[in-house]
């Protein structure tokens, strides 16, 4: 008994100085030039926190070996996956996390709950543990562009009712030790349902509010991960699920934020309330230009912004913009980077990109910062990014992104423009800045674009 004692003391002062690594890498993961060691520091700590806990576990050679299996496959997804593929991964551990979860909370229903505080922490970290799993599937599916399921198709519309219903169940099994309601196994309904709800959490939801949405369900694993650690009495699982649940949380709202609208709207109304007359027809005759007379632009100009968005992941141009940048100033311009907080497709995706091709963090500017300057820049490049800059959501009261802070590019002296074809962004609203007097299109693939634009400083 005196050795299980101390053993207890043990993992919890572990737990402890776990708990204060994981602080100490979040807090630095907030700085370009300690991210790297603040990922390595979190993960320490969750390395000696499932080590200590296997301790006194009966057959821990078991939970050894599932940890080395679990860390090959994952560290085999990790090294072989695309920068421009990190979205759908993160959708996928947030959904891993919500299954891990879900499971926890099975096995202790099975071992019977002790009293109805647990069987509350249950049936609720069942729910959100699965609605977390099934929809991140669904949001893989969604950024992989392997799901293209309309908003208002019948399937849709079928499994987001099963979620409402999930909900209004998942009341009557918080109630069920009080009910005497015959030939109902409350929890099997419940599994059915909460999973088959998921679905219908996320499947409504447009590819435009996926960064919300990827960070609204990164809080709920966290969420679910805490619930399972007041059900397992674990203190180092509360505390990381918290500090997931609290940061997520906190992301999403900023997120929304940045879009100037609620997370209500973003998750139950979306950009379906888009006008006819802003879905839209185009407003003119494009301004199409070449490679060479850009050239013959930026080498001229004093200042230039750089705004990336979804279109330079697709092309994976990273590399390529960060060279342009570089000629850009040895030619002595002045070269910044307009980074919007929903470009891409989750939460700092242009900020990861951008981090991979080594551009130094401090010419990185988000709206508040480039915009009053924005009338002064010679030249603003805009790279495959659509809705963060587009016009009309500070001059068309209609339009369905009406409000939402954006980069107001169109107040540049030049714009470029570089896009594949003419096709409208994740609102499916037309862009009116294309058309804009100021404004070039250099229609083509990103990369070759930048790429031909380098040629031409290098020769």
């Amino acid at each position: 008994m005196s050795f299980l004692s101390d053993l207890t003391a043990i993992q919890n002062i572990v737990y402890i100085i776990a708990s204060i690594l994981f602080i100490s890498g979040i807090k630095m993961l907030g700085r370009e030039d300690t991210a790297v060691k603040g990922n390595f520091l979190s993960s320490f700590a969750m390395l000696i926190a499932v080590l200590v806990t296997i301790v006194d576990v009966v057959n821990p050679l078991f939970l050894i070996s599932a940890i080395a299996i679990g860390a090959i496959i994952g560290s085999t997804i990790a090294l072989r996956v695309k920068m421009t593929s990190i979205p759908e991964m993160v959708a996928l551990f947030n959904g891993f996390g919500g299954l891990a979860t879900f499971l926890i909370a099975w096995s202790e229903y099975n071992s019977l709950p002790d009293n109805y505080f647990q069987h509350l922490l249950i049936m609720i970290t069942i729910f959100i543990g699965g609605v977390t799993f099934t929809g991140s599937i669904i949001a893989y599916g969604k950024l992989s562009e392997k799901l293209t399921i309309a908003k208002t198709s019948i399937v849709t519309k079928i499994f987001t009712t099963i979620f409402y219903c999930s909900i209004i169940f998942l009341l009557f099994s918080l109630a069920q030790p009080f009910l005497t309601i015959p030939h109902i196994n409350f929890f099997t309904v419940l599994l059915v349902l909460t999973l088959l709800g998921g679905i219908g959490f996320v499947l409504p939801i447009g590819g435009g509010d996926m960064p919300v949405v990827i960070s609204l369900l990164n809080s709920l694993s966290g969420i679910a991960a805490a619930f399972a650690g007041l059900l397992l009495l674990n203190n180092v699982l509360i505390v990381a699920g918290s500090l997931v649940g609290a940061s997520g949380l906190i992301l999403t709202i900023i997120m929304a934020k940045a879009m100037n609208r609620s997370i209500n709207n973003i998750l139950f109304v979306g950009y379906a309330s888009a006008s006819k007359s802003s879905v839209a027809e185009e407003q003119g005759e494009v301004s199409p230009i070449n490679v060479s007379d850009a050239y013959l632009i930026l080498e001229s100009a004093s200042s230039v912004v750089i705004i990336p968005g979804y279109g330079m992941a697709v092309a994976q141009a990273q590399h390529v913009v960060r060279e342009l940048g570089e000629l850009l100033e040895e030619n002595g311009t002045e070269v910044k980077y307009g980074i919007h907080p929903v470009a891409g497709r989750m939460p700092g995706h242009m900020n990861v990109l951008l981090a991979e091709a080594n551009v130094p963090y401090d010419v990185l500017a988000e709206p508040e910062d480039i915009n009053p300057i924005m009338d002064s820049v010679d030249v603003a490049v805009v790279i495959g990014a659509n809705d963060v800059v587009n016009p009309s959501a500070t001059e068309e009261p209609g339009s369905p992104i009406y409000g939402m802070p954006i980069i107001e590019v169109h107040n540049a002296k030049t714009v470029f423009v570089l896009k594949r074809s003419m096709s409208s962004g994740f609102a499916g609203v037309q862009n009116p800045l294309f058309f804009k007097q100021n404004t070039r299109m250099l229609f083509g693939d990103a990369k070759e674009s930048i790429g031909g634009l380098v040629s031409e400083f290098k020769d």
